[in-house]
């Protein structure tokens, strides 16, 4: 087995929980916590999910990065859009990089206040969650696109 191919497939789990995880959140608990204001289907999913989900993302970003690099989209080339594997891996980066904005928010901003039993922001938390499972579920289609050579 090729390296590279070692990688994908580390890759690919990883994703796999990600996402799924993500998708689990957004149509299994967070529809029930609207529904029911009730914050506490949110925090446990978070307090299951996190202990994995958290490795997953940082195998995500690892071996994203070497595949990046396996086919020469390397670090002076991101945000270059010159190629069409490095849109794919620009597109990519700059979907995790606002998947990172919308985690900081939700933990610096959102998460203490829904805490400390403030509902009111609960509806922010779900547009949190719906945004980062749906740019999720878009860097899995970008990633498939390597495999037809990228966005032309």
């Amino acid at each position: 087995m090729y390296t590279h191919h070692l990688i994908l497939i580390l890759h690919l789990i990883a994703a796999t929980i990600w996402v799924g995880g993500h998708l689990v959140l957004a149509i299994g608990y967070l529809p029930k916590a609207l529904k029911r204001k009730d914050f506490s289907y949110i925090g446990n999913f978070e307090k299951t999910y996190e202990p994995i989900g958290m490795p997953s993302l940082a195998v995500l970003v690892i071996t994203g990065i070497l595949m990046a690099y396996d086919y020469n989209a390397g670090f002076s080339s991101w945000f270059s859009f010159a190629t069409p594997i490095e849109r794919v891996v620009s597109l990519k980066l700059s979907c995790l990089l606002t998947s990172i904005c919308f985690a900081i928010s939700a933990q610096t901003r959102v998460l203490p206040k829904l805490r400390k039993g403030q509902l009111n922001k609960l509806p922010e938390m779900a547009v949190h969650i719906i945004c980062v499972t749906l740019i999720g579920v878009v860097m899995v289609v970008l990633g498939s696109l390597v495999r037809i050579g990228g966005i032309q």
